[in-house]
């Protein structure tokens, strides 16, 4: 069992999240290989999915989004993510407990102290499907039927209870349509069937390994997945970080040398390079956390956050830096900044 450093761990991220090299693939295989993108703020996946392919273009995501044959959709960590309909619905069953449980002691928890969860989510099921719309518009019909609560309260309770993706023009890249919802059962016309949790952690593994338990939980909101990782130790190579740590990985997935050198990547905002562990120290700095809490778009220079940027009104790009970076840096990332201006101006 060897030691991974913290660059072997950096550059094993940076090669299977596609950001060491522009990739030749299209956006559906791409997304699933990422097994989703964070979708928070609709334009990020398509800054998302430009830094890592090459040649990509709106009109393919936005294809596949009114094709249904991707969605956006509640899930992992309770946050919006972009992925295949397939995974949606092996997915979206996992993060029912979460999701069950902010309803039992989140911030909206004593408004809905008493009610039967199931009873509320069966009624919204009906409006939805019947005729999509935002969780609001759909509270205040259910209102008529709990005079007594608060129509944003109800809306919430579908958010949690229902598995409702997100329509377009909602996540076009020419809109910014409100997000008016439906169920998935109802969108993608099949069932909601959860993926073996062996074959989600294969997933991630092959995304974001090397990894740690506590790093798929984070990534995935779900707990106690140790029973998961030692069912599949047969089938895994375990390695320890610097701390001492157990992380798990895909015997034959790619471990660079950690002096593989990488090029200057713009990530969107809240992109799940960021997010995917319990220790980021692998792509950034314990004291630079707030710059992706706070949801700022970041730059990469040499695999780690060294700065974050901006889109002013006139699509110019601007870069905030963190700490002073030398020239021929600065000059990496001014090229970098402008191939995503061109692409903007673009499109």
């Amino acid at each position: 069992m060897g030691i991974l450093s913290l660059n072997a761990l950096n550059r094993a991220l940076i090669e299977r999240q596609m950001l060491r090299e522009r990739a030749d693939r299209s956006a559906l295989a791409t997304i699933e290989h990422l097994f989703g993108i964070q979708a928070q703020e609709p334009k990020s996946p398509y800054v998302g999915l430009w830094t890592r392919l090459r040649d990509f273009r709106p009109q393919e995501l936005e294809a596949l989004l009114t094709n249904r044959e991707a969605v956006r959709i509640l899930l992992m960590r309770g946050t919006i993510h972009l992925v295949s309909a397939r995974d949606a619905l092996g997915l979206r069953p996992h993060t029912q407990l979460k999701l069950d449980r902010e309803l039992r002691s989140g911030p909206f928890a004593a408004r809905l102290r008493g009610l039967d969860f199931d009873e509320i989510a069966e009624a919204g099921r009906k409006i939805l499907d019947d005729t999509p719309q935002g969780t609001a518009e759909a509270g205040k019909q259910l209102k008529e039927r709990w005079p007594d609560r608060e129509h944003t309260v109800l809306g919430n309770a579908l958010r949690n209870k229902l598995a409702l993706v997100q329509l377009p023009p909602r996540g076009l890249w020419h809109s910014s349509g409100r997000a008016i919802c439906t169920t998935v059962e109802n969108w993608l016309g099949a069932p909601q069937q959860a993926m073996d949790k062996e074959e989600l952690v294969l997933r991630y593994l092959g995304a974001f390994g090397p990894a740690t338990v506590m790093d798929a939980q984070q990534w995935s909101g779900l707990t106690k997945l140790t029973e998961t990782f030692n069912a599949l130790r047969p089938r895994l190579v375990t390695f320890r970080n610097e701390a001492g740590k157990e992380l798990f990985d895909l015997p034959d997935a790619p471990r660079p040398d950690p002096e593989t050198p990488v090029p200057v990547r713009l990530l969107p905002e809240f992109d799940n390079v960021l997010l995917a562990h319990s220790d980021r120290r692998r792509v950034i700095a314990d004291d630079r956390l707030g710059v992706v809490i706070g949801g700022k778009p970041t730059v990469l220079v040499d695999g780690f956050v060294v700065a974050t940027w901006a889109v002013t009104k006139d699509r110019a790009i601007t870069v905030d830096y963190i700490d002073a970076q030398p020239k021929s840096r600065q000059k990496a990332v001014a090229e970098e900044c402008d191939r995503l201006q061109d692409w903007i101006n673009a499109t």
